[in-house]
């Protein structure tokens, strides 16, 4: 159970100068006093219990406050930075921030941390990161670039795993989003790439963390309203290099997914999180609690002035702006059970009487008694059983993680794959991998209705598996019919079987719309999807213009109707998903001679489609001078090329009967008569710079300058 206090105004007057309300609210070096630092040029120290402010300090006119201030607790002082690169230090009793400490440092700074047991740190813009002590002793020192360009830091978390200092913050390029790790005990920053689960690309507007045993919890609210999960190792595998970690949905529709700002989240305790937004797009915002455990919605608040979308958690206090004031809403979480997510837990009245109820069904195994002859006995199996247990050694997550596959839900393999997803690799990871998609789809077999999907994507992307290794897994996702699964191994698996390519093929040209990988035809998906390409130029591209009539008697129909041929030259056949299809297609390796004999099984109607956007695809190379296509792994004009010829030579009698073939092949003649042509030209040229190249070999004594007239005939 969860339950939220009636909350209380802290601040007496509109908070902040700034539209988006206070930088921060941090703790103080005393438990129920908080540093909170507007938007503009004061930061103001509160006493919560006693509903006042104790001091307030402010920046001169013209300044403005860029993070928010912080308690070094080890000293009791309070550090602020102003004008991103100006930072002060003072105390209780001074009166005037410009009397006080100045350091002029040399880069900007994103935030301060400090927390208990440990120095401040100083996180900079460019994600370098120095502790307080060695950057005052030189404020002026070089302060390295560490991310990329135009990557942004858009999160930040200070806190201690096993004693130790660990820093994270979450950076954002071109909506791709990548976390990096500072452990201060071995000096080494680790960078992981956030990966997307089976969900759709979606903006990440707020996240929380928190640290569970060898793992890093990092919690997300996306802008579908959903908030996620990503498992990050405290010991990494290989710590400088950057590792692709998979985030898995947590909890579903927690808050609108129209809501565009105004949304917050932070982790409360190990089963519990907080969650600030309108929870349906068209009503109030409202503060929450959810338990992350049994999925359920433990309490909520309406805020009904509306909130700017911050959120802050300490102790038993979430402090948030409601209107235009700071408020303090206390907060209480019990143990997490069953009953109490389902609100129904009742309170012993006797807990004695429950107490007895377990040491009866714990030491009772012979008999119903409890005389006074077995207690000593009993204490002594008892302390046995705890013996026992402490010394049992711990399941290594890929044992727990087969375990679970054969019996568990979906949601508990996802958890245990994701757990062994993120400590170090062994030698036999990829053996394992392999026994864990086996055992997935023996249980399939066994049960139509068990098909762990996302658990099935992760373990493709770990890039260890193939054809060979589990066999049945593109056999059941052709079954299914799960064109997503089948498109990421045709692009990574190296031993398909040719019978096992032209089946996803049959499936891709007689699929209906779904959901699928675009990155193929990233960088012209819009012009797939509008249906037309723009209009061919006049100038000849590698020797071949669609519009070009270079076959005076067998194109007689197309000279009759030249709009007709231009508008099916320059359109693509097939939507934008299915030419991602199609491109994993044209990616997978075969041989010719296995492949040609199940080319001939596909419909006629589907070869003439396929060709027809293998031809678009010759098209849109032409377009450019180097010949090849935009986008990230496109296909190659050698590979167009070969698919081209596989499907003529396996099908062309069939094609040339079909009356909607026959603009198709028309245009192909064209073209290849017109490479022909080229490669006449090209063989004619070729000679006489033969010949050239062997007169420049004969004159080897020239002058320092000297003319040459060269006569070609």
């Amino acid at each position: 159970m969860a339950a939220l206090e009636e909350g209380f105004t802290l601040t007496a007057v509109p908070l902040g100068s700034g539209p988006d309300g206070p930088l921060g609210v941090e703790q103080s070096d005393k438990t129920d006093q908080f540093l909170v630092t507007d938007s503009g040029r004061t930061v103001i120290l509160y006493k919560v219990s006693d509903q006042k402010p104790l001091g307030s300090w402010s920046v001169k006119q013209g300044q403005i406050i860029t993070c928010p201030a912080v308690c070094n607790f080890q000293t009791g002082e309070y550090i602020v930075v102003h004008d991103n690169k100006v930072l002060r230090i003072w105390n209780n009793e001074d009166v005037n921030l410009d009397k006080v400490f100045k350091a002029t440092l040399s880069a900007e700074v994103y935030r301060i941390h400090s927390i208990q047991g440990t120095e401040p740190l100083v996180l900079f813009k460019e994600g370098a990161i120095r502790g307080l002590e060695a950057l005052l002793a030189e404020p002026q020192q070089k302060i390295e670039t560490v991310i990329s360009e135009e990557e942004v830091i858009k999160w930040t978390k200070f806190f201690m795993v096993f004693r130790h200092p660990v820093l994270i913050f979450i950076t954002e390029k071109h909506g791709n989003y990548f976390a990096y790790v500072q452990k201060f005990n071995s000096r080494i920053l680790s960078k992981y790439t956030l990966l997307l689960g089976q969900e759709e690309k979606s903006v990440t507007q707020s996240f929380s963390t928190s640290v569970h045993r060898k793992f890093i919890s990092l919690m997300s609210l996306s802008s579908d309203g959903c908030v996620y999960e990503t498992l990050i190792p405290v010991h990494p595998s290989d710590p400088e290099k950057n590792q692709r970690v998979v985030r898995s949905l947590l909890l579903k529709s927690v808050v609108s997914g129209n809501a565009r700002s105004g949304v917050a989240l932070t982790i409360l305790d190990q089963d519990h999180v907080a969650v600030l937004g309108p929870p349906l797009s068209a009503s109030k915002e409202c503060l929450s609690i959810w338990n992350t455990k049994f999925q359920t919605l433990q309490t909520s608040k309406e805020l009904p002035q509306g909130t700017s979308g911050q959120l802050w958690y300490h102790g038993e206090n979430l402090f948030m702006l409601h209107g235009k004031f700071l408020t303090v809403i206390p907060y209480k979480c019990e143990v997490s059970s069953l009953a109490g997510a389902l609100g129904k837990l009742k309170h012993s009245q006797d807990p004695d009487i429950h107490a007895m109820t377990h040491f009866v069904n714990w030491e009772t195994s012979q008999g119903y008694g409890l005389g006074s002859q077995n207690s000593e006995q009993s204490k002594r199996i008892l302390r046995r059983r705890k013996i026992e247990v402490s010394v049992q050694p711990e399941v290594p997550p890929s044992i727990q993680l087969l375990a679970a596959v054969q019996k568990d839900s979906e949601k508990h393999i996802e958890v245990e794959l994701r757990k062994f997803l993120a400590v170090k690799r062994t030698p036999d990871f990829h053996t394992i991998i392999g026994d864990v998609v086996i055992g997935i789809l023996g249980r399939y077999k066994a049960e139509p209705s068990f098909y762990p999907r996302n658990c099935l994507m992760q373990l493709i992307q770990t890039r260890v598996l193939s054809y060979s290794l589990c066999p049945g897994l593109m056999e059941s996702a052709l079954e299914k019919t799960d064109v997503q699964i089948l498109q990421i191994c045709l692009q990574q698996f190296p031993d398909i079987p040719e019978s096992v390519t032209c089946a996803c093929l049959k499936i891709f040209l007689s699929l209906q719309e779904t959901d699928i990988n675009m990155e193929s035809v990233s960088d012209y998906t819009a012009t797939i999807q509008d249906g037309e390409i723009e209009q061919q130029t006049e100038i000849l591209q590698n020797g071949f213009n669609p519009e070009e009539d270079n076959c005076e008697n067998c194109a007689q129909e197309l000279i009759e109707k030249p709009q007709a041929a231009t508008e099916e030259s320059t359109s693509c056949p097939v939507t934008g998903k299915r030419a991602a299809l199609l491109n994993a297609i044209l990616h997978s390796a075969y041989s010719e001679t296995f492949l040609l004999p199940h080319l001939k099984d596909i419909p006629a109607q589907h070869i003439t489609l396929f060709l027809q956007y293998l031809y678009f695809l010759y098209l849109k190379c032409s377009e450019n001078a180097t010949m090849t296509l935009p986008g990230i792994h496109p296909p190659t004009l050698n590979q167009i090329m070969d698919w081209i010829c596989l499907l003529l030579d396996a099908n062309f009698t069939v094609v040339v009967m079909i009356p909607e073939a026959k603009r198709l092949l028309l245009s192909l003649y064209k073209f290849v008569k017109s490479q022909i042509s080229i490669c006449s030209e090209l063989n004619k040229i070729e000679v006489s710079f033969r010949e050239l190249q062997k007169l420049n070999q004969e004159k080897t004594n020239r002058e320092l300058y000297s003319i040459e007239v060269l006569e070609l005939f």
